[in-house]
């Protein structure tokens, strides 16, 4: 299969509806590649919605949405048993997390115990009704948004789930000529039928099986290795990456390997992925949001600081 190609063809279908975010969208297309779940810190009205609905249709997926709220309860995400006074049996209502592509609005606005309903999904692909395990469909991915600016009725997400999220990117504002381009190409209405599937369930784990085959070298593997590694020994970081990030982060590199047409990972391609993959996953201490310094710059220098393996040879199986 052509990994390169098939990324392409969902590129193209996306950016017929999205415009001027083609980096932001060929990171989702990673992730959806890695089976691996993405966080969005953004404002409203960037597009995210439009964003889960176009690339579920370029990928020939089903989509749904869940707007978090203080009063959302885990039954309204996973679903819950409800009496049929007709029948007299209890017949189960699936929630809307039962879906491809799962947008999560506004996560950080729900509860934390309705924000964990979501772990078990994240983690195991599968939800737990009255002590019943369902699985979730394949593929899965939930793509959440956190608003980055109101810090009313919000609540802090929980380490363990952040470390859940494969990628944490943000949209950001269009440039202005970018957004002249929206209002020419989109008008007064979002046209979502033109833009076709290229691809299928089927397909997308057929190309997850191959992107196993991809190789790491020694050298790349203790590259990633040392990376995280030089986060949990940082004087300012709280937290550094976990195993988890390493293993997202050697997943992440596999994919954009192939998504570049070869059959091996470099370290370039590890720090193309090491910002979106790790800088969430990071917890600065007082002294240095004090002084100033965030998880993306401190990120900077152990990236600066942690020396690069040699490239690996090429193989001559380049896709």
């Amino acid at each position: 299969m052509d990994i390169q190609a098939l990324a392409r063809n969902i590129q193209a279908e996306t950016e017929k509806i999205i415009v001027g975010k083609g980096d932001r969208i060929r990171l989702i297309i990673m992730a959806v590649l890695a089976d691996g779940h993405v966080l969005l810190d953004d404002l409203p009205g960037v597009g995210k919605t439009t964003l889960v609905k176009t690339i579920s249709i370029a990928l020939g997926c089903r989509s749904g949405r869940i707007q978090f709220v203080p009063d959302l309860l885990p039954s309204d995400i996973i679903g819950m048993r409800i009496y049929n006074q007709k029948t007299g049996d209890f017949e189960l209502r699936q929630g809307p997390v039962m879906t491809n592509l799962l947008l999560a609005d506004e996560i950080n606005r729900a509860i934390p115990r309705t924000q964990s309903a979501l772990l078990e999904a994240m983690e195991e692909r599968q939800i737990s009704i009255d002590g019943e395990r369902f699985p979730l469909p394949v593929p899965f991915l939930v793509l959440a948004t956190q608003n980055p600016v109101e810090s009313e009725s919000t609540f802090r997400l929980p380490a363990a789930q952040m470390d859940r999220f494969l990628i944490r990117i943000s949209m950001g504002y269009p440039k202005p000529e970018e957004e002249c381009q929206m209002l020419r190409q989109l008008g007064d209405r979002i046209r979502f039928e033109q833009v076709h599937s290229v691809t299928c369930g089927e397909e997308l784990l057929r190309a997850q099986q191959e992107i196993a085959s991809v190789h790491v070298s020694d050298g790349v593997a203790a590259y990633i290795v040392a990376l995280t590694g030089a986060t949990r020994t940082h004087p300012q970081l709280v937290m550094g990456a976990s195993p988890r990030a390493s293993r997202g982060l050697y997943r992440a590199a596999k994919v954009w390997a192939a998504m570049e047409g070869r059959d091996y990972v470099t370290p370039d391609d590890v720090k193309a992925l090491a910002h979106p993959v790790l800088e969430h996953r990071l917890i600065p201490d007082s002294g240095a949001r004090f002084s100033g310094m965030d998880a993306a710059a401190i990120l900077d220098e152990v990236l600066a600081q942690v020396p690069a393996s040699p490239a690996p040879e090429q193989t001559g199986h380049g896709r």
